[in-house]
C-alpha cells in the first residue's frame, strides 16, 4: 500500500496558489516521496472510488514506465511524476470524428508544454503522440484506460517531466532537462501548478467539444511533425512511408506512396 504524505511546501504553496484556475479538474492532489508508479497508484485510487480530478504526485518511482511498456527514468528528486484521474462520460463512438477520449493524450501533451512554457519561459516542441522535446526529450506523456465503455471508465493520465540536470539513464532517447535548458533551478512548484492549470483548461476544451482548438494549437507546436519517415507494424505486416500531418482526429497521416494511411495507435519508428 502506498503511504501518502503532506506534499512539500514548495510544491504546496504553488498549486494552493493555482486553485482557482483548477476548476473540478483538478481536486484531491496527493504525494509519497516514492512509489513504483503514479500510473498504477491513481489506478488503484480510482478503482477503490477516487473522484475525477484526484492527482498522484511522487518524488521518486522505482518503476515509472512510458508507452508499450518502456521504462521512463525516474531519479529521486530529480523530475515531476504526476497521474490524474480523469471520469469522461460515456458516448458512442463515430469513427473518423473527433471525441474526447480520442484526444486526450494530445490535450495532456499540450498542456504540459504549455505549462512549462509557463513556469519557465522553455517553448516545447511536440511529438506524436506524447513527447515533448527541446532539442532533445523533455518529457512525456502515457494514458491508460480503464473499464472503458461501462459507467465506471476512468482514465489515468500520467506525465514525467526532466526538471534537475541529472543522467536519465534509461531513457530510450537521449534526455534533457528544464534545469539545463535554462541554465538554473528552476520553480518546480511552478511548474507543478502551471501544468494542472494548463491541463484544466484543455479538459475543458475537451468536454465542451472544442476539439479543433486543441488540435490546432497541438500543430503549432509539432515542429518538423510533416515530411519525415516513419515505419510502423501492424496486423498486416511492417510498412514505412512520410508524414504528413495530423488529421481533426489526432490520427497520424502517413503516406506510403500508395495511399494515405491513419495511424491511431502502436509504435511508430522515427527515421
Amino acid at each position: 500500500m502506498v503511504e501518502f504524505a503532506p506534499l512539500p511546501a514548495a510544491l504546496a504553496d504553488a498549486v494552493a496558489a493555482a486553485r482557482s484556475r483548477f476548476g473540478a479538474h483538478v481536486a484531491d492532489v496527493r504525494y509519497a516521496p516514492s512509489l513504483p508508479s503514479t500510473m498504477d497508484a491513481a489506478a488503484a485510487l480510482a478503482d477503490a472510488g477516487g473522484t475525477h480530478g484526484l492527482v498522484v504526485v511522487a518524488g521518486h518511482q522505482t518503476a515509472g514506465r512510458g508507452r508499450r511498456g518502456h521504462t521512463w527514468s525516474s531519479p529521486p528528486g530529480a523530475g515531476l511524476y504526476v497521474s490524474t484521474v480523469v471520469r469522461p462520460p460515456v458516448a458512442p463512438h463515430v469513427e473518423g470524428a473527433p471525441s474526447l477520449m480520442g484526444l486526450l493524450t494530445l490535450a495532456a501533451g499540450l498542456a504540459v508544454a504549455e505549462g512549462v512554457g509557463h513556469a519557465t519561459g522553455l517553448e516545447a516542441s511536440l511529438k506524436w503522440p506524447n513527447d515533448l522535446f527541446y532539442g532533445y526529450k523533455l518529457a512525456g506523456v502515457l494514458a491508460e484506460g480503464h473499464r472503458i465503455g461501462t459507467a465506471e471508465q476512468h482514465v489515468v493520465v500520467g506525465v514525467g517531466i526532466n526538471v534537475l540536470d541529472v543522467p536519465y539513464v534509461s531513457a530510450r532517447e537521449r534526455a534533457t532537462s528544464i534545469e539545463r535548458e535554462l541554465g538554473r533551478v528552476p520553480d518546480a512548484g511552478a511548474v507543478l501548478a502551471e501544468v494542472l492549470a494548463a491541463w484544466a483548461g484543455r479538459y475543458q476544451d475537451l468536454l465542451d467539444g472544442r476539439y479543433a482548438r486543441v488540435v490546432d494549437r497541438w500543430r503549432i507546436r509539432a515542429t518538423g511533425l510533416a515530411g519525415r519517415p516513419v515505419t510502423w507494424v501492424d496486423a498486416r505486416g511492417e510498412h514505412e512511408g512520410t508524414t504528413t500531418g495530423v488529421d481533426a482526429t489526432g490520427a497520424l497521416l502517413v503516406d506510403t506512396g500508395v495511399e494515405v494511411v491513419r495511424i491511431t495507435s502502436g509504435a511508430v519508428q522515427w527515421q
